[in-house]
C-alpha cells in the first residue's frame, strides 16, 4: 500500500472516480445542462415573429414554456429590434407555393446561442406538426395519425448515451496509463534488469503487469453498473457489458504496453499513449455502430445482432492487440539479451 500511494497516476485516478462518484448527481445535472439546455427551466428567449406565417407560428410558439413570441410588422423592424438587444431571435416566415418558409436569426454566442436555437427548434417543431395536423383535413385520403408526442426524460438518454459508457470504459483509459508507467518506471529506477536476473522472462513481467492492469476494469466496470442499479437505473445484459469492457481493457492496456516497451521515457511514453487513444477512440465513433453506442444498446436491451457482433469483433482486436505487445516484448527482450 506504501508502493501504491507513491503511484501518481494510480493515486489520481482513483480520485478521479472518488470524484465522479461523490458529485454525479450534481454532474449529470450539469452536463444534460450543456448537450440539452432545454431541459432546464428558467430561461425564457424574447422571439420577434414577422412574416406572412406570423399568426401561425405565434400560436405554436406560444405553447413553448421557453418561447416568448412577440409579432413585428416587418422583417426591418424586427432585425432593428434583435441588433438592438430587445429580442434574443427572429423568426421570418414567407408561404411560397403552398409551404412555409422559415428563416431564424439566433445570437452568436457560445452558451445563449446554444439555448435560443435549442428554445427555438422546439418551437419550430411543434408549428410544424400544428400544420401538419390542420392540412390533413384537406387530403382526399385519410393520413396516417401522427405519433404521440414524445414525454421522456433527457436524463434517460444521458445515462444510457453517456454516462453509462464514460463508466464502462473509463477504468480502461486508466488501465491503459497504468501499464505504461509500470513499464516504464522499471527503466527509469533500473529494476528491469533486476527482474530479469529472477527465473521469468521480460514476456512474464509485462504480462503479469498486463494482468494487473486489465483484470481490474471489468471488476471496476461491475461496480460501476451495480452502482447504477441500487440508485433506480435498469441495466441490461450485464455479462455482454463486462466482456466489452475488459476487451477494450486488454486492448488499451496492450497499447500502453507496446508504448512503453518502444519509447521507455515516462513523458513521451505518455503523451504518445493518449493521443493513440484519443485516435483509436475517436475514429471509433465514426464507425455504424461503435462501442459507446453498442454499450448504450445493450444496457437499455434494445441490442440487435449487429451490436453483438461489436462485442465479438472488440474480443478478437483485443486478443489482436495482445499479440501484438507479446512480439514487441519478444523484439525487446533479443535488444537486450
Amino acid at each position: 500500500m506504501a508502493s501504491l500511494r507513491s503511484e501518481k497516476t494510480i493515486v489520481l485516478a482513483l480520485l478521479i472516480q472518488l470524484f465522479v462518484a461523490s458529485f454525479s448527481s450534481f454532474l449529470v445535472v450539469g452536463l444534460v445542462s450543456l448537450s440539452d439546455p432545454g431541459s432546464v427551466e428558467g430561461y425564457t428567449a424574447d422571439v420577434a415573429v414577422t412574416g406572412e406565417a406570423t399568426d401561425d407560428l405565434l400560436r405554436a410558439a406560444g405553447t413553448e414554456s421557453g418561447i416568448d413570441a412577440v409579432p413585428y410588422p416587418n422583417r426591418r423592424s424586427a432585425t432593428l429590434a434583435f441588433e438592438e438587444g430587445r429580442v434574443d431571435a427572429v423568426l421570418d416566415t414567407a408561404v411560397r407555393d403552398g409551404r412555409v418558409h422559415v428563416t431564424a436569426v439566433a445570437p452568436d454566442e457560445s452558451v445563449r446561442s446554444t439555448v435560443v436555437v435549442v428554445s427555438l427548434r422546439d418551437a419550430l417543431r411543434e408549428f410544424e406538426r400544428a400544420e401538419r395536423e390542420e392540412r390533413s383535413a384537406a387530403l382526399d385520403f385519410e393520413p396516417l395519425s401522427l405519433p404521440p408526442e414524445s414525454t421522456s426524460s433527457p436524463y434517460f438518454g444521458f445515462t444510457y448515451t453517456v454516462l453509462l459508457p464514460l463508466l464502462l470504459f473509463l477504468p480502461a483509459f486508466i488501465a491503459g496509463s497504468v501499464t505504461v508507467d509500470s513499464i516504464t518506471e522499471e527503466y527509469d529506477r533500473g529494476t528491469l534488469e533486476l527482474l530479469r536476473v529472477a527465473p521469468i522472462s521480460l514476456a512474464g513481467i509485462v504480462d503479469g503487469k498486463l494482468a494487473a492492469a486489465a483484470g481490474l476494469v471489468p471488476l471496476q466496470a461491475g461496480l460501476w453498473m451495480l452502482l447504477l442499479r441500487l440508485n433506480g437505473t435498469p441495466v441490461a445484459n450485464l455479462p455482454a457489458l463486462l466482456l466489452l469492457s475488459a476487451a477494450v481493457g486488454l486492448l488499451v492496456a496492450s497499447l500502453g504496453a507496446v508504448v512503453a516497451l518502444t519509447a521507455p521515457d515516462r513523458q513521451v511514453a505518455q503523451l504518445v499513449y493518449s493521443v493513440g487513444v484519443l485516435g483509436l477512440f475517436g475514429g471509433a465513433t465514426l464507425l455504424p455502430v461503435g462501442p459507446s453506442n453498442a454499450a448504450a444498446r445493450l444496457a437499455v436491451g434494445s441490442a440487435t445482432p449487429a451490436v453483438f457482433a461489436v462485442v465479438a469483433v472488440a474480443v478478437v482486436v483485443a486478443v489482436g492487440g495482445y499479440g501484438a505487445a507479446r512480439v514487441v516484448t519478444g523484439r525487446t527482450a533479443g535488444r537486450m539479451a
